[in-house]
């Protein structure tokens, strides 16, 4: 890691530790690829947010990258779509690696440390109006949400597996001879049901053994996403 990566990794562990999130931890999803020479600086953000409780980093692996002499082996083609529906939504007309989404609603290109902590923390001094927990029932887990009002607009209610962290030697590409290290390496994203908030909402889902799940509550679109919880 060269010295100016290093010295806004550091700078960025500064600034992002002094935020302070309530119940609702934020969302950062990140959009990257094994093939990506940009991408692992931004990468190794998502490893020390992993760290914390009140964040939630997500990393999707899109496979766009894939044809460049290396294919990413976390890649789906579902990624690349999600990544595809926020840059409609925010009127883009292109997207890109690395790409970081905070909230569902501020989007971050490149490694800009600075930037990342500072929408985290604006994004952690929100309240939100639903409360939601998760709790494991067996082999099951049980996501509990309450609104304090009903929405104009159905909300959405997603389940996210992740894999904590894994090492790939890349061979070819961009990032050819170099061992990267990832975390939080979304496997699985679900939509499992639709809700209005006019009434608690009770939903009971498979989980894998020994893998984290999480729960997102987000505006169609995809928009802003209005709460959030995970089990490790």
């Amino acid at each position: 890691m060269n010295r100016i990566i290093a010295g806004g990794l550091a700078a960025f562990l500064v600034l992002v530790g002094s935020a302070r999130a309530g119940d609702n931890p934020v969302v950062v999803e990140l959009f990257t690829s094994q093939g990506c020479s940009s991408c692992p600086p931004v990468d190794a953000l998502i490893a020390e947010l992993a760290k914390r409780d009140d964040v939630i980093p997500l990393a999707l692996h899109v496979d766009y990258w894939d044809y460049i002499g290396w294919k990413d082996i976390f890649a789906d083609p579902a990624h690349t779509m999600r990544q595809k529906a926020y840059a409609r939504v925010a009127g883009a007309r292109s997207i890109y690696t690395p790409q970081l989404v905070v909230g569902g609603t501020d989007h971050i290109v490149g490694y800009r440390p600075m930037d990342l902590a500072r929408v985290i923390e604006s994004h952690a001094e929100t309240d939100s109006p639903v409360s939601l927990s998760m709790t494991r029932d067996g082999e099951n887990v049980v996501i509990t949400a309450q609104s304090e009002q009903p929405f104009d607009e159905d909300v959405v209610l997603q389940v996210v597996r992740y894999r904590p962290e894994a090492s790939v030697e890349i061979k070819r590409g961009e990032n050819s001879g170099r061992v990267l290290h990832y975390a939080n390496i979304v496997e699985a994203w679900k939509a499992v049901a639709r809700w209005d908030g006019a009434e608690p909402l009770i939903v009971t889902v498979e989980t894998v053994e020994g893998k984290p799940v999480v729960a997102i509550v987000q505006r169609p679109g995809p928009g802003p996403i209005i709460a959030a919880a995970q089990l490790r």
